[in-house]
């Protein structure tokens, strides 16, 4: 009899100093309150917040690049590509990558001197054909020659000014201009090079005129409109590095991505660069003055979701109503919560629909 009282003692003094080591180390796993050798419930360690009012928003994250701007009504893209639009060899290189250019600036020129010798050739033709054209006037007057001499020398006089007009304006093709205001961006040719027709020569970019192109998944374009705000970012820097807008959405699906090309414009100061990979969060909606809870409280129960609501050295459970979640706040409604209440966060899983607590700090 004696040593079964004895092993009972040990067996109450063993779960004393397990539930004593529980709480001496903060645990705030949820386990649910255990009896000790008295009865009586012990106290569970938990860590507490507290209910805010708080503007909360949903955002969709893309990813994408930052581009000149595409061109729109009464204004060029924001980049422009020039092009060699015919065959030969460059001149001249008029500007240096970096420099400032005006719409219309000089940028690169091709040997002119076949064009050159195209345009006098065409200029003498013209001469000699009005002066054929003005003699026949003359003697169509007197019935010396028929009308039809005189239709044929009016024909050649046209086709020679249509010669001279081509072979101008061949004469400015080797005359490549900007056409927008920008910063030389690169140069891909030096003076003496050989080009082919369409040999991209130079790049001219308007850093006031930037955007950034995202791919949004099907599944959640519908939520983005023109309009939407959205914070951009470059790498893992957690700061805004520019806030844009919606300004595009396209209305097709790319079957290969399964997402819809989404646009955003850039302030002018934005100092993003063409090419430069992003990270974009576009603000979806937007809800003010919301009553809100850290997420870790918001515990799921087989009758839905609940949090626990301090009441003295008491945890009790409150049903409630979530909705939108803003980074580590949820939106909650529930019967009787109010703003600046305690909550349990850390510890609450687990824990009975009332529960006496002890609070410890993080």
């Amino acid at each position: 009899m004696s040593m079964c009282r004895s092993r009972s003692r040990g067996a109450a003094l063993v779960s004393a100093l397990a539930s004593l080591a529980s709480l001496a180390l903060g645990d705030c796993s949820g386990a649910v309150p255990q009896e000790d050798a008295s009865g009586e419930a012990t106290e569970v360690a938990v860590q507490v917040g507290t209910v805010v009012k708080a503007d909360l928003r949903a955002r969709v994250e893309a990813y994408g690049i930052v581009e000149p701007e595409p061109a729109k009504s009464g204004a060029p893209s924001g980049g422009a590509r020039l092009a060699a639009p015919i065959a030969g060899i460059v001149a001249a290189v008029h500007v240096v990558e970096g420099q400032s250019v005006k719409a219309g600036d000089l940028v690169v020129n091709l040997d002119d001197r076949v064009a050159q010798a195209a345009v006098d050739k065409a200029q003498h033709a013209l001469v000699f054909a009005q002066q054929v054209a003005d003699r026949l006037d003359r003697l169509i007057g007197s019935g010396a020659i028929s009308m039809q001499l005189k239709q044929e020398a009016d024909q050649r006089l046209a086709a020679a000014r249509a010669e001279l007009a081509a072979a101008q304006a061949a004469t400015a093709q080797v005359r490549l201009v900007s056409p927008l205001d920008g910063v030389v961006a690169r140069i891909n040719v030096q003076p003496g090079q050989s080009v082919d027709l369409n040999t991209i020569v130079a790049e001219i970019v308007d850093l006031k005129r930037l955007v950034v192109t995202v791919n949004v998944p099907a599944d959640e374009v519908a939520r983005i409109r023109p309009g939407q705000s959205a914070e951009i970012f470059i790498d893992n820097v957690k700061e805004t590095a520019a806030t844009g807008s919606v300004s595009f959405v396209s209305p097709t699906i790319d079957m290969k991505t399964a997402a819809a090309p989404v646009r955003l414009s850039l302030p002018e100061d934005s100092a993003l660069r063409p090419g430069q990979f992003v990270r974009a969060r576009i603000v979806t909606d937007e809800l003010v003055g919301r009553l809100a809870v850290p997420r870790e409280s918001v515990v799921k129960t087989e009758d839905g979701k609940v949090i626990y609501r301090v009441e003295g050295d008491m945890a009790v459970q409150l049903p409630v109503k979530t909705g939108l979640r803003d980074g580590d706040l949820v939106e909650v409604e529930a019967d009787g919560l109010k703003e600046g209440e305690t909550i349990v966060t850390v510890g609450a899983y687990g824990l009975p629909k009332e529960s006496k607590i002890r609070i410890v700090k993080p």
